[in-house]
């Protein structure tokens, strides 16, 4: 599964240099697919093929947010969610719509990392 930030997000930040895919950004802002990772380019489920520095729409704009696609639970770099371990209101919680495996969650990993 990946993780989520709820909307109780304090906007403190602690979480964001704690994740190893670059996967959580601050409300309002647009991420990459190529931020903290190995991606030149993405192809979508739809075919469509995306740059990997291309800007995409943020998640939330009004609170730090989780890219889904980009969160391995921290798996393959540490033994728990490093965001999850440091938020100080509790808000980094697993998120039930986007459960995962530890295969597809290290598969994942491997893809991002290009490994």
């Amino acid at each position: 599964m990946a993780i989520m930030i709820t909307d109780e997000c304090i906007n403190c930040g602690a979480c964001e240099p704690e994740c190893p895919n670059t996967a959580i950004y601050e409300g309002g802002i647009e991420w990459t697919w190529g931020g903290g990772t190995e991606l030149n380019q993405v192809t979508q489920e739809d075919g469509e093929v995306v740059d990997g520095d291309e800007k995409q729409e943020p998640v939330s704009d009004e609170f730090y947010y989780i890219v889904t696609q980009k969160c391995t639970e921290c798996t393959g770099f540490h033994e728990e969610p490093q965001c999850a371990a440091v938020c100080p209101v509790d808000c980094c919680i697993d998120d039930p719509d986007n459960r995962e495996t530890e295969e597809e969650l290290i598969a994942k990993k491997e893809f991002l990392h290009g490994e």
